[in-house]
């Protein structure tokens, strides 16, 4: 375990940034890149139910993202594998789809958050480690367990919550 130096949280051998506070645990410069915000989960946060729609995709199926500040949704053309998290300019690491227009660094989204699979008929989420978790209808998901997608899931990256359709 290593304990951060700031909040003394006790962090996962391998980890480069405090899981509680966000402070880098290697002794990087802390201007080298903008750690991800760490966020207090409410008690009162209304929890997601699922919504059991299919979990079927056809070919040439699209992912659509709805935001709730924003009203236009994201639509993502398939491919394999898309990383979803923010553009950081002190990183060389960039994500595929940036979420800073949605408030992503106040909202506690990583650099690289999670990541979406399109595999023959199905749609793959994954957290990729991040700091404040990725959440598919409510449960946090445990870092690189797939879980499968289905129309109509909530999925929150830190706090920035989308709705996920299939078009």
């Amino acid at each position: 375990m290593i304990q951060c130096q700031e909040c003394q949280h006790l962090n996962r051998n391998g980890t480069l940034f405090c899981e509680e506070c966000g402070r880098s645990l290697v002794g990087l410069p802390l201007n080298a890149t903008i750690p991800t915000r760490a966020i207090q989960s409410d008690v009162d946060e209304a929890s997601a139910k699922s919504t059991w729609g299919t979990a079927h995709v056809g070919q040439g199926t699209s992912l659509m993202l709805r935001f709730l500040s924003n009203d236009e949704p994201m639509i993502i053309p398939p491919t394999k594998r898309v990383v979803f998290g923010r553009v950081d300019v002190g990183s060389t690491v960039n994500p595929d789809i940036d979420l800073t227009p949605y408030g992503a660094i106040e909202k506690g989204v990583s650099r690289q958050h999670a990541a979406v699979e399109f595999s023959e008929d199905t749609l793959i989420l994954l957290d990729v480690g991040s700091s404040n978790g990725t959440f598919l209808n409510g449960q946090r998901l445990v870092p690189n367990q797939p879980r499968v997608l289905r129309d109509g899931d909530e999925v929150r990256f830190g706090k920035l919550v989308a709705h996920i359709y299939f078009k």
